[in-house]
């Protein structure tokens, strides 16, 4: 039950990593920065007694995206990707350059979205396996926060949600986990103006997250105590089905006689 971590020197990635290894899981770390990757892997091997590889790669870059998925298509020993390098350019969205947004996109949509389908290949094709893609609970307020992050954000939830439906009956659990606000690398100073009792820690975020697995949960949110509220929202959510494609448009959107264009001239 080897498990391949993305984002893993640091933050989430790296708590993941630790309590992964501590269940015994073998690791294999992917991130950019290779010292913190090597010092992370020799101490949870210690540790846990654990094999724990590196491979250092910027999967915002094809030949490092590349190198993460052939490792995830050709190492059948792999039955678990935790889906969680992310980036964030913070700012207000018509301060961003287009470098910062070709960056988010690559990283939070792309290279999410191309090692989620290299495991959901070979782990439908062995029959089981787990993918977790992690996300953040900005997906669900559109008003609130930067558009191009919060966007990437609500992309990796829908992809999993897809994932799910698509994979159902094929043996891969697909989880969804919506962090808060966590105390990571991708806040910075900027956690210095949030109150005390919105601040996760990695440590906690990730103990949740996998509990929720455990339970069946497609969809984690950390802090939320009462589920019914996800029930909910969801249950609205699927309500409009019937509603989104028809033959006529709504009464409220028809043209009425005398109504159109040039009429009445």
């Amino acid at each position: 039950m080897k498990a391949l971590v993305t984002g893993a020197s640091s933050g989430i990635g790296a708590a993941y990593a630790a309590q992964l290894a501590a269940r015994g899981h073998p690791l294999v770390l992917v991130a950019r920065d290779e010292a913190r990757l090597t010092a992370l892997a020799s101490g949870l091997a210690n540790e846990h007694g654990v094999a724990v590889d590196v491979l250092p790669a910027d999967l915002a870059r094809p030949a490092g995206l590349e190198a993460v998925e052939a490792r995830l298509s050709r190492d059948r020993e792999i039955t678990w990707l935790v889906n969680n390098a992310g980036i964030s350019a913070g700012g207000q969205f018509t301060s961003l350059t287009v470098g910062q947004v070709d960056q988010m996109v690559a990283l939070n949509v792309l290279a999410v979205t191309r090692l989620a389908l290299a495991a959901a290949r070979r782990f439908a094709e062995a029959g089981g396996g787990t993918i977790i893609n992690i996300s953040s609970v900005t997906a669900l307020l559109p008003e609130k926060f930067e558009p191009v992050y919060l966007a990437t954000k609500a992309y990796v939830l829908s992809l999993s949600q897809a994932m799910h439906g698509s994979l159902a009956g094929q043996g891969v659990r697909i989880q969804a986990v919506l962090p808060g606000v966590t105390r990571t690398r991708i806040w910075g100073e900027s956690l210095e103006n949030v109150p005390a009792e919105m601040i996760m820690e990695a440590d906690t975020l990730v103990m949740a997250a996998l509990a929720g697995l455990e339970a069946g949960e497609r969809v984690t949110i950390p802090s939320l105590g009462d589920l019914t509220y996800w029930d909910n929202y969801e249950r609205a959510r699927t309500q409009l089905a019937p509603y989104l494609s028809l033959r006529l448009p709504a009464d409220r959107y028809r043209v009425r006689s005398g109504d159109g264009p040039g009429e009445g001239c």
